[in-house]
């Protein structure tokens, strides 16, 4: 069988030349099908490592042309990286005063301006200039801001979340923070949760004006930010739709730690203690979906449209981790796991393809290049990994890969947040009494939870260091031009 479909995907490819070569076939297309075919998916290899964070690396990202990545780490240092040659172009202090959570250059800027968003709830603009780097505070939430979200095509406009609940939109040329609304619970008997915890947010390429958010409940709401009125006359809190697998509407165990739109509008959500679910526009539920009740779960799951396409295989329990499309038309889903590995899958079927080695504990962050088969992958280790399809021979998925465990230090090694600990001890439970967790020491594992949760202190010592909100970082700020 495996000879058979060798054959006709070497078949395809003489063809696809063929028809290039007579123009039936345009060299854009051509492209665009070499750069999404499983067999360079299946060729993938680290091509490099880059070095020079002292910390967690827990983002990266691609400028709009691809030859520059930038990263952001726990030493809360930013790196603006040449990543084909593995050198570091320029280090500079962030600003921040906890671990640096999401970096992006800011588009049609020349790669000089960028924004990030960090543990201490700040969210800030760096400007590369002339004399050195400097840095403003844009908004703070209250609590650990996880992401933010670029405006396709802006150079000015990006939205925000935290665990506050609260959602920001920011415009560069002001320097103003609007708080659009604060995430609240959908079910009325969860009123005891005051806010959902913001973790992710993004826009939909397509069209802008939708950007969807999720975070520690089990819905991805979707909001129309042309609904919302500036002179703040009307509330804008209600979604617009929302979406959840049907089995897990009511589940009060399961958040959402990732989110990515893609070209087509397709939406992905990563689940925390379960799967990644990929929902099409028609999925919705709509803007008030009604409490989970047995008849109406099974009449959801009768309607295969209600159905999202799941992807399976990696771990996703101990890290707030991303997921994220692959391939020119977003051909591939991919995403990190506990067991320190990268993995990729059919986004149409759902067929995992591909199981990577990336770090030796966890992986948290995969970037895909804007134009070429090029992955950068961080996690727990403090280098980024460049992957490119070099190999000579292809790969072949790992046997028993369902029984994936997290490496030694296990799912202890880093909390989200003081919520995490609760979530971990009432998931525990449901995570433990699964046929692939037969065998691990249960008791111990809660009893290390149960320590952890006794003797954690999420209070700062009155000597960390504080920022006034508008520090500049300039020539006597710490970076290096290398």
């Amino acid at each position: 069988m495996s000879n058979k479909r060798a054959r006709m995907s070497l078949d395809k490819a003489v063809v696809d030349v063929w028809q290039r070569e007579l123009g039936g076939l345009s060299t854009r297309n051509f492209a665009q099908r070499l750069a999404a075919s499983e067999d360079l998916v299946l060729r993938l290899d680290i091509y490099k490592k880059l070095e020079k964070h002292e910390g967690c690396v827990n983002t990266v990202s691609f400028n709009a042309d691809g030859n520059i990545l930038v990263s952001g780490s726990d030493d809360l240092q930013v790196i603006i990286w040449d990543w084909e040659t593995g050198h570091a172009k320029l280090s500079f202090q962030s600003g921040h005063t906890d671990n640096v959570f999401q970096a992006r250059f800011m588009p049609y800027t020349d790669d000089r301006s960028l924004v990030t968003c960090a543990a201490d709830g700040e969210v800030r603009h760096a400007q590369i200039l002339e004399r050195g780097v400097e840095t403003r505070l844009l908004a703070k939430h209250q609590g650990w801001a996880h992401k933010l979200a670029i405006e396709p095509g802006s150079p000015h406009i990006i939205y925000t979340c935290g665990e506050d609940g609260l959602v920001h939109h920011i415009d560069l040329r002001t320097g103003e923070a609007t708080e659009l609304f604060t995430c609240n619970p959908i079910d009325d008997s969860r009123s005891y949760v005051g806010v959902i915890n913001l973790n992710a947010i993004a826009i939909d390429p397509r069209n802008p004006n939708f950007f969807a958010v999720a975070g520690s409940d089990e819905y991805t709401r979707l909001y129309d930010i042309r609904k919302y009125r500036w002179d703040g006359s009307t509330g804008f809190g209600q979604p617009t739709d929302c979406f959840c697998p049907p089995h897990l509407i009511g589940d009060g165990l399961v958040r959402i730690t990732g989110l990515a739109f893609s070209d087509h509008s397709e939406l992905l959500a990563s689940y925390h203690n379960e799967f990644i679910y990929l929902f099409t526009r028609d999925m919705g539920l709509g803007h008030n979906p009604a409490p989970a009740s047995s008849s109406s779960a099974s009449t959801m799951g009768a309607n295969d449209k209600a159905i999202p396409q799941v992807y399976k295989g990696h771990r996703n329990l101990e890290t707030v981790k991303g997921v994220s499309f692959f391939g020119p038309r977003s051909e591939f889903v991919v995403s990190g796991s506990d067991c320190g590995r990268i993995f990729i899958w059919k986004k149409k079927s759902g067929e995992l393809v591909r199981v990577m080695e990336a770090d030796k504990h966890v992986v948290n962050c995969i970037e895909s290049h804007p134009h070429s088969t090029v992955l950068a992958s961080s996690g727990i280790e403090s280098d980024i990994k460049i992957w490119t399809p070099k190999a000579l021979h292809k790969a072949i998925l790992p046997k028993n890969i369902e029984q994936c465990k997290p490496k030694p230090r296990g799912w202890m090694y880093r909390i989200a947040s003081p919520e995490d600990l609760m979530l971990r001890l009432l998931s525990w439970e449901r995570w433990g009494s699964r046929p692939e967790q037969n065998g691990e020491n249960s008791s111990a594992g809660r009893e290390e939870l149960l320590d952890l949760i006794l003797t954690s202190d999420t209070t700062k010592s009155d000597d960390a260091p504080s920022d006034d909100g508008e520090n500049a970082s300039g020539p006597d700020s710490t970076y290096s031009v290398e």
